[in-house]
């Protein structure tokens, strides 16, 4: 089974776990009458859509390169993300908008006990689901299963608060409890849905690898200064599952052009060994002219006439 196969059956999983729990919630809030129900029911509308996106984006991004898209497709995970994200704050103006609307107008819940059991199920599916593509997620460096799994883990949290408003309503008759925590839920969900788009954005912005695989770069790099080679101008960026590194490398002159290559050659394996699906690139330059050391900036003016 193909890397993409393999996401893809997450995805999938993903998209049968939010039909599930929105049956289950809505059914809960139709027992019961709870807006708090119905917030954390809204949400598990947001689960089903953004779950639907990342198959579409998991799928694109497993596209090959092409004359186009020469660095390949991998930052396609970046918009079912950002798409989860804005649906996120969406449900929670919904939720928000129900809630203000019941608290002006409180109504009692009903059956809360047996709301609260068939929410609490729902809940299991979702943290089961959530477990499992966290662990893919990081397995093979995907941020759309990994945003789809802290999704459905603050879905849990949020499920697990709605419930305890539900339980509290019950034993006070405080019938203003079930509105006021449905709001608390919605401002949760902005935080989170501002989280993920912040992501997504710096994903987007070519923000660099993490920090302990730019620190595995430079040891490699590092131990070849014994060789006489040096090195500067190093720039990583991360797309997705993909990692790009590029750095000139800097070797005395008198080198032939062989040793040079076989130089690179080395040190762009064991970049490729300690970096996962990271793609390489390296220029060679004499350490005694000035010149290599003009491109220490990204943006390297012309020379004038």
């Amino acid at each position: 089974m193909s890397e993409h196969q393999r996401l893809t059956r997450f995805a999938w999983l993903s998209i049968a776990a939010a039909l599930v729990t929105i049956a289950l919630k809505c059914g809960a809030f139709v027992l019961t009458g709870s807006v708090g129900l119905l917030s954390d029911a809204l949400e598990s509308l947001v689960n089903l859509a953004a779950a639907i996106m990342a198959l579409a984006m998991l799928t694109i991004a497993a596209r090959p390169p092409d004359e186009e898209h020469a660095y390949g497709h991998s930052k396609a995970e970046y918009f079912a993300s950002s798409f989860e994200g804005a649906l996120i704050l969406l449900a929670a103006a919904s939720i928000a908008y129900s809630s203000a609307v019941r608290l002006l107008h409180p109504q009692p819940v009903r059956d809360p006990l047996l709301g609260i059991l068939v929410a609490a199920v729902a809940s299991v599916v979702n943290l089961g689901v959530a477990q499992m593509l966290l662990r893919a997620g990081r397995r093979y460096r995907s941020i759309a299963l990994e945003a789809d799994a802290h999704h459905l883990m603050t879905d849990v949290w949020t499920s697990v608060g709605v419930m305890v408003g539900v339980g509290a309503v019950a034993l006070t008759n405080w019938e203003w409890l079930d509105p006021v925590i449905a709001l608390l839920v919605a401002l949760n969900i902005v935080r989170m849905g501002v989280g993920l788009m912040r992501r997504s954005a710096l994903g987007l912005l070519d923000t660099a690898i993490p920090e302990q695989d730019r620190a595995a770069v430079m040891r490699i790099l590092d131990a070849y200064a014994a060789e006489g080679a040096q090195y500067h101008a190093l720039r990583t960026r991360q797309a997705g599952t993909r990692r790009f590194v590029s750095v000139h490398v800097l070797v005395p002159g008198a080198w032939t052009v062989q040793q040079g290559h076989e130089l690179l050659e080395r040190m762009e394996e064991e970049i490729r060994r300690d970096v996962p699906d990271a793609a390489v690139f390296t220029h060679l330059e004499p350490i005694e002219d000035p010149v290599s050391f003009a491109d220490l900036r990204l943006e390297r003016l012309p020379e004038g006439p």
